[in-house]
């Protein structure tokens, strides 16, 4: 193969160059090659170098939602779990406290609260029920009478807990205690009308249908009906809490193992 003919123009100006302007020649070549003969992997490492930021901002996106989808549940669980009360609620509870109170005190102070006692005027009304009940029970040292008004001490103390925790500190727990003493009120009513009916009246059997009606069917129905209601609101609020707070704590468990 021949050498390539070069023109005569060329070879006189290769021959007039310097030394100097050949070498400068020579980088000027270089440069322009290195320029246009560019590594194909330069090319795929700049797309991986994109692909891996588009990862990054993907995944901090992803934290991001599971921290908004964490902070949505806590938030829902705290309105679920904030207290809800009831005027009826609360004014049975605060009005019963001093009702319940005066009765404790008449039974405890056995006998000078009764007929003839000389604290008898402090509860100079309960002369009905002391002909209603009659004194065998007290005579024969029966503790049950005293016992109940133990247990009647316990509840009112947490009947005006439940009014300090739901109306002043506002405790989610409330709720629960409210529905405790409702339910305890409830248990010992039922116990004690079903101690009167297994005895087959022992205490109460000697008055008559109007006065059994008046002065102890009634009342005592009264300590049955409101505390059941209040142990359904309270039970059926605690539920539907519990139910929320559930599904909550559940969607941000999953938020996170996303």
């Amino acid at each position: 193969m021949g050498l390539p003919i070069l023109s005569a123009a060329y070879m006189a100006r290769i021959e007039s160059s310097t030394p100097e302007e050949t070498a400068r020649d020579r980088k000027i070549g270089k440069r322009s090659r290195s320029r246009t003969t560019r590594p194909a992997n330069s090319y795929a490492a700049g797309a991986e170098t994109t692909e891996s930021a588009i990862d990054v901002d993907a995944r901090a996106a992803a934290r991001g939602e599971r921290r908004q989808r964490t902070r949505r549940a806590a938030q829902l669980i705290d309105t679920t779990m904030a207290v809800k009360t009831y005027s009826w609620i609360s004014l049975w509870f605060l009005i019963t406290a001093p009702v319940i109170a005066w009765d404790v005190g008449y039974c405890f102070m056995r006998p000078r609260s009764m007929e003839g006692g000389d604290l008898h005027w402090l509860w100079s009304p309960y002369s009905i029920y002391q002909r209603v009940y009659g004194i065998p029970a007290l005579e024969e040292g029966d503790g049950f009478t005293n016992a109940q008004s133990l247990m009647n001490v316990l509840e009112t103390l947490m009947n005006l807990f439940y009014l300090y925790t739901a109306h002043v500190s506002e405790w989610p727990a409330a709720p629960l205690i409210g529905f405790t003493a409702a339910s305890l009120t409830l248990a010992k009513t039922i116990l004690y009308l079903g101690a009167e009916y297994f005895c087959n009246y022992c205490a109460v059997g000697h008055n008559s249908l109007y006065d059994l009606t008046v002065y102890w069917l009634i009342p005592n129905g009264f300590w049955i009906v409101v505390p059941t209601l209040i142990v359904w609101q309270l039970g059926k609020d605690l539920v539907g809490s519990l139910n929320l707070a559930h599904a909550a704590s559940v969607k941000a468990a999953s938020g996170k193992k996303n």
